[in-house]
C-alpha cells in the first residue's frame, strides 16, 4: 500500500440538516480517501449522500444550514472542518476545485467567459489582466476548444453544453489543484460528447498529477473511468473496492440491485429490473442496516448496524457493510 498522504481523507463523517421538528441525517459515518493521481468514483441513487459528501469536502454547504455531528475531513493533510473561512477560500481552487453538473447554472450568464476565467486566475495568482487572458486562452486550448479567442469573448449561452463543460474543466485546472471534485459533470451531455469530456478530463488530470473524486449515478461511466469506487446508500458507504471487483462481483445486495437495473442487462422487450421499496425516511433513520426494508436477504441479524469490513477475496481495499455478503461469483455481464 502506498505511504503517500491522501489528497482527501474522510473518516466517520456524520452530518445532518436541521428541519422543523428534528433533523435529516444526510451522512452517517462516511469514510473515504483519495490518493494522489487516483480517480475515485462515488455512486448511488439520488439522495444517497454523494453530492453532500462532495460539497462537505470543500465546505460549500450553506453556512448554518447543516451540522457536523462527528468525524473528520482532511484536505492535503489539513483539517477542513476547523479551518477559518478565509483559509478555505485560499484552498478552493488551489488545493481542490469543483466541476458542477450543469455549467449553465455554475457559470455567470451575464459575464463573458474570459472575464470569468481571468477572475479566477487573478484571485489565486499575481497576474495583470493581459497575463491572465493569455493564461486563460492557453487553458482553453488545452481543453481542445477550437477557437479560444472567440470563446473568451462569448457569453455562456452562446456555447454548446459540451463547450461550457470544457470551460468549467479549464477553470477547475486553472490553479493546478491536487484534487478535482466532479459532481455528475456529464449528465446533461449526449453519449458522444460525454465520452470526449471524460477522456479529456482523465488525460489532463494524469498530465498534471491531479486526483479526481467523481460523483455519479451512472455505473457504466464508473466502469470506464474510475480506479476505485465507493457505493453509497442512505448516507452511508455500503461497499468499496477496485472498480472491476465491485462491478463484476458485487458483494452487497444494493450494489447487485443497481447493476441488475442497467439497460444492457435486460432482455429485449423486457422491463428493467428495479430495487423494490423506497429509501428510508432519514428524519427517522433505521437503527440497523439502512437497506433492511428493501433487501431480500434481511433477517433478525440485520436489525443491528453492520460495519464496513474486509471480505476475503485477497484485496485489502475490498469492503462491504452487510451481515450476509453475496457470494464472490461474477455478476451477469462484464463491466470492464
Amino acid at each position: 500500500m502506498s505511504t503517500a498522504q491522501p489528497v482527501l481523507e474522510i473518516r466517520d463523517l456524520s452530518l445532518e440538516f436541521p428541519v422543523f421538528g428534528g433533523a435529516v441525517r444526510a451522512l452517517g459515518g462516511v469514510g473515504l480517501r483519495v490518493m494522489p493521481g487516483e480517480i475515485v468514483g462515488v455512486v448511488g441513487e439520488s439522495g444517497s449522500g454523494k453530492s453532500v459528501t462532495a460539497m462537505a469536502a470543500l465546505r460549500l454547504l450553506p453556512p448554518g444550514g447543516y451540522r457536523v455531528t462527528g468525524g473528520t475531513l482532511r484536505l492535503c493533510g489539513e483539517d477542513v472542518l476547523a479551518a477559518p473561512e478565509a483559509r478555505m477560500r485560499q484552498w478552493r481552487g488551489r488545493r481542490a476545485a469543483m466541476i458542477f453538473q450543469e455549467p449553465m447554472t455554475a457559470l455567470n450568464p451575464t459575464r463573458r467567459i474570459g472575464d470569468q476565467l481571468t477572475a479566477v486566475l487573478r484571485a489565486h495568482h499575481r497576474l495583470d489582466r493581459r497575463e491572465a487572458l493569455l493564461r486563460a486562452g492557453a487553458l482553453l486550448r488545452d481543453m481542445m476548444i477550437p477557437d479560444p479567442d472567440r470563446t473568451l469573448r462569448a457569453y455562456p449561452f452562446e456555447l454548446s453544453g459540451g463547450m461550457r463543460q470544457r470551460v468549467m474543466i479549464a477553470m477547475a485546472f486553472s490553479c493546478d489543484p491536487a484534487l478535482l471534485i466532479a459532481d455528475e459533470p456529464t449528465t446533461a451531455l449526449d453519449v458522444t460528447v460525454q465520452r470526449q469530456v471524460l477522456q479529456l478530463l482523465r488525460h489532463r488530470a494524469r498530465q498534471r498529477g491531479a486526483a479526481i473524486l467523481f460523483i455519479t449515478h451512472d455505473m457504466a461511466v464508473v466502469s470506464q473511468f474510475c480506479d476505485r469506487v465507493y457505493v453509497m446508500y442512505a448516507g452511508t458507504v455500503v461497499e468499496q473496492g477496485p472498480t472491476g471487483r465491485v462491478l463484476n462481483a458485487p458483494r452487497h445486495p444494493y450494489t447487485r440491485g443497481l447493476l441488475d437495473g442497467l439497460p444492457e442487462r435486460a432482455e429485449p422487450g423486457a422491463d428493467l429490473a428495479a430495487i423494490p421499496g423506497r429509501v428510508p425516511d432519514m428524519r427517522r433513520p433505521p437503527q440497523g442496516c439502512v437497506f433492511f426494508d428493501r433487501c431480500a436477504f434481511a433477517d433478525e441479524a440485520c436489525r443491528r448496524p453492520p460495519e464496513l469490513r474486509s471480505v476475503a477475496d485477497g484485496v485489502p481495499e475490498r469492503r462491504v457493510a452487510c451481515w450476509h455478503p453475496l457470494a464472490p461469483g461474477p455478476a451477469a455481464g462484464d463491466m470492464r
